[in-house]
């Protein structure tokens, strides 16, 4: 099939967790950005159009970056990557809380942006290096640190944020250097494994089996399905709030609530995701995810709210549980260029996402929060494009482990 070893290593679990642990640390940060949009619409006077900016400000970084750092990582890898990463990120925490005009906001929101284009593929790389061929497992795990950050935002705004004001944002500078600190590790297990890898000799490359012409196919209709996925749930995170302050007449904090609820959702069904993709294979985990989310969405515009809420959490566990399969799959097409896949992947999932929830933003200022949230729910029809994806067995999840091998020394891919 592969002309590659097969050496099986071990899962590094600990490691698994503390980048899963700094993909919270990462993405909750990150979430401050929208779950502030009600404070920042009210204190600075913003249009959902100048909301959705900041959004695209923020993800637009990471789209453009992430493949160019995945693929420089493939090539030269640098441990310490993810430990300045979050340096970065702690740049921007100290804009935001300072920031005192719309511009100030979108250089905030670009930094921090920045920092996240820098973290996310090196440590999917790494998340996969440790995995030790549980690839969806090591997938998810990783996921839903990042998922468990961003629903503990809305959190966060409530309980500090809220009450003491803009500034109080200094306060996640802590978790910025807590996330440096166990970076830094991480960094030298990286090293160690490098050296490792190297006293071992060389490493026979793993080619992907499929030809030009199907990876291209393969490739676009992935950029559909993470249209059809992001720009919903990015639309959801930006827009939840005042979809349901504007129906139900909730007060802020209430609606932060329910969309924590949202984010839980999601951060759940993301972690199932991968280990029923190792076990049925990701191609199903994909199908399923997104089509089964659609008549749930689709309706959920129309409920009352209870409904809405219940709705909301069934949305969140179906649809969430595509992404790691969408990743693990998106690798295994190139699995001599995982980070640069991996890059592709959340750099591509941010940015449209952010251009999707600019573009509903827009819209929204016309047409009303109400009617966005009635049709957006329709981007999940291009679920069915599943049916073009490429099928194996390695992409059944019959053979994972080779591809391990490459991936665990990505400069030699």
């Amino acid at each position: 099939m592969n002309n590659t070893t097969s050496t099986k290593t071990t899962t590094s679990y600990s490691i698994i967790l503390v980048v899963a642990g700094a993909h919270l640390i990462n993405d909750l940060i990150q979430f401050l950005v929208p779950a502030l949009y009600p404070l920042f619409k009210d204190n600075f006077d913003l249009t959902y159009l100048q909301l959705g900016l900041i959004t695209l400000a923020q993800q637009i970084t990471a789209c453009v970056l992430q493949p160019v750092m995945g693929l420089y990582g493939d090539v030269r890898p640098k441990p310490l990557t993810l430990a300045v990463s979050l340096v970065i990120v702690a740049l921007g925490v100290m804009m935001l809380a300072t920031a005192s005009s719309f511009a100030l906001l979108l250089a905030a929101a670009a930094v921090l942006g920045i920092g996240s284009a820098l973290f996310h593929p090196e440590a999917s790389r790494v998340s996969r290096m440790a995995s030790g061929g549980k690839l969806g497992f090591a997938q998810s795990t990783f996921q839903v640190g990042g998922n468990t950050g961003t629903a503990l935002g809305p959190l966060a705004v409530i309980l500090l944020v809220l009450p003491m004001g803009q500034s109080s944002i200094l306060w996640f500078g802590l978790l910025a250097a807590l996330g440096i600190i166990l970076l830094v590790w991480v960094a030298r297990w990286y090293a160690n494994h490098q050296r490792m890898l190297k006293a071992m000799g060389p490493v026979a490359k793993i080619r992907s089996e499929f030809p030009r012409k199907t990876l291209v196919i393969a490739f676009a209709v992935i950029g559909a399905l993470l249209l059809s996925k992001f720009v919903y749930i990015e639309t959801f995170k930006s827009y939840y709030n005042f979809f349901l302050i504007e129906k139900f007449g909730l007060e802020i904090g209430e609606a932060q609530t329910c969309l924590f609820i949202f984010l839980s959702a999601v951060a759940v069904g993301t972690f199932f995701g991968g280990p029923v993709g190792d076990r049925l294979g990701h191609l199903k985990v994909i199908w399923v995810s997104i089509l089964g989310a659609l008549p749930f969405a689709l309706i959920l515009p129309h409920a009352n709210l209870t409904g809405t809420v219940a709705l909301s959490i069934l949305v969140g566990l179906i649809l969430s549980s595509a992404f790691s399969a969408i990743v693990v799959f998106a690798q295994e097409l190139l699995p001599q260029k995982v980070g640069m896949v991996a890059g592709f992947v959340f750099g591509f999932a941010f940015g449209i996402g952010a251009l999707g929830a600019a573009a509903l933003g827009a819209l929204a200022d016309h047409i009303g929060i109400q009617q966005v949230f009635s049709y957006f729910s329709l981007l999940l029809l291009l679920g069915f494009l599943t049916a073009f994806l490429p099928k194996s067995r390695r992409l059944s999840g019959e053979s994972a482990a080779p591809a391990v091998l490459d991936a665990a020394e990505p400069g030699r891919a």
